[in-house]
């Protein structure tokens, strides 16, 4: 009876060994693939010449160099140029969803949790009557986990 119970906590602390050493490299894998990093991108400027139809930027794309993988968005920071007295209507653009942008600068994590290696993109369109204006200077940041 005594050689049974012995034997008992032995394959217990063996199963025990077994979990502990699994949930170490797990916790070592799934760090390995969350390490943060960060890409930043520029594109050319925009003519916005319509109220009715929005104007696009060329994709904002994550360098090669950045080597994303399956890392997905923390957080993404933003910068475009509108002359002061001709306010445009902005959205920053993931392929699964748009924001609007309420400032021409700033950060948002609205798209936290989406494909960093996804193209990102600008939209812009002008209010009711307003002139034709060129907006600039065009870059995001996005910090990815």
């Amino acid at each position: 009876m005594q050689r049974q119970s012995r034997q008992g906590r032995s394959i217990l602390k063996v199963v025990t060994l077994s979990i502990t050493v699994s949930l170490i490299a797990m916790g070592l894998a799934s760090s390995v693939q969350a390490a943060p990093g960060s890409w930043s991108s520029q594109v050319p400027s925009v003519m916005v010449a319509m109220s009715d139809r929005v104007s696009s930027s060329q994709p904002i794309v994550a360098p090669s160099a950045a080597q994303v993988g399956n890392a997905v968005i923390d957080r993404i920071q933003w910068r475009y140029e509108a002359p002061p007295a001709s306010p445009v209507n902005a959205w920053l653009c993931h392929p699964e969803q748009c924001i609007p942008l309420n400032s021409m600068r700033g950060s948002t994590m609205a798209l936290a949790g989406k494909h960093a290696d996804a193209p990102l993109y600008f939209r812009f369109a002008l209010t009711p009557g307003q002139r034709p204006v060129r907006v600039q200077g065009l870059q995001a940041i996005v910090n990815y986990q």
